[in-house]
């Protein structure tokens, strides 16, 4: 019996061993790294900091100075406002796009969707600079035809560009959501499907009372990436800013961390941004995991 005990545990240590090693790694230590960054700050001795420099303890200091700067809330306020928007944009347009392949004919379906998936097998950075051509007057052609239709079509305004880049946002990832959910559709009991055309069910009633509860564990999955994801924003209005005066360095709060880290060689302030932006994301997303789980499992 301890030998079976032994080698079971040999077994489960060599499986996850290399999964904890590579987590601990990739994801523990640069965490870790990135918190006492944020709690210390660089002590500079001599006349003009000449006498070299130290790392110090200051506590919550680099939290303070972010949450005390207008331009890092105004960010933070602005990727929720784009989550409140892209996500359920985002879900819905990938629910209905499996949906739609799910009540499809056969000959069509492995190409729509290819088609669909295709936009997420393009880099962020390339599918912005595409978008971006495409939002440039002088070069776009849907500003030239807006033009023609009496219309003045600005993607890179002040109050545009924040949907113009939930548009390339939405246009990359609809497709990996859909595969998700296909892939939970794929899975139901077609037997299901069957009594309820016996008993009567129009399309509809299939959708609503059939299809829908049993994929609610693979929109719950991807709703949860999504609000991860688009807290996180950053490739797109990186690449659109030299293209749009309205983005500004701390136009998300990435970018801000981004420009303090990189800039302004304050890596203690960007590595307290960050860990701000990460808490931000893990309370929403446990939040939206919390609410959905209030009358039970989500599978």
């Amino acid at each position: 019996m301890t030998t079976t005990r032994s080698r079971h545990r040999l077994t489960i240590t060599g499986l996850l061993g290399p999964f904890i090693v590579l987590f601990t790694l990739t994801m523990v230590l640069p965490l870790v790294y990135a918190i006492y960054e944020s709690v210390t700050g660089i002590q500079r001795s001599g006349a003009f900091g000449q006498g070299g420099s130290s790392p110090v303890f200051v506590g919550l200091d680099n939290y303070i100075t972010a949450l005390g700067a207008s331009a890092f809330v105004a960010s933070l306020g602005r990727v929720l406002l784009f989550a409140v928007v892209q996500v359920p944009v985002m879900i819905i347009l990938a629910t209905a796009l499996a949906l739609l392949l799910d009540a499809a004919s056969a000959w069509g379906v492995r190409f729509f969707r290819s088609a669909y998936f295709l936009p997420y097998g393009v880099p962020g950075v390339i599918a912005s600079i595409l978008w971006g051509f495409l939002y440039t007057p002088g070069l776009s052609p849907l500003v030239n035809f807006g033009s023609a239709l009496g219309l003045n079509l600005d993607f890179l305004g002040g109050g545009s560009i924040l949907w113009s880049i939930a548009n390339i946002v939405t246009w990359q990832y609809a497709g990996y959501n859909m595969l998700v959910i296909v892939a939970q559709l794929k899975s139901i009991d077609a037997d299901l499907f069957e009594a309820a055309s016996i008993d009567g069910a129009n399309a509809w009633q299939v959708i609503t009372r059939i299809k829908l509860p049993l994929i609610r564990p693979a929109i719950v999955l991807t709703t949860v990436f999504t609000i991860i994801g688009t807290i996180q924003l950053f490739a797109e209005p990186l690449v659109l800013k030299p293209l749009s005066s309205a983005i500004t360095s701390s136009f998300t709060p990435n970018l801000s961390a981004y420009n303090e880290a990189f800039a302004n060689n304050n890596y203690n302030l960007a590595a307290a941004e960050s860990v701000l932006l990460a808490l931000v994301a893990c309370a929403f997303s446990f939040g939206f995991l919390k609410l959905v789980t209030r009358g039970g499992s989500p599978s």
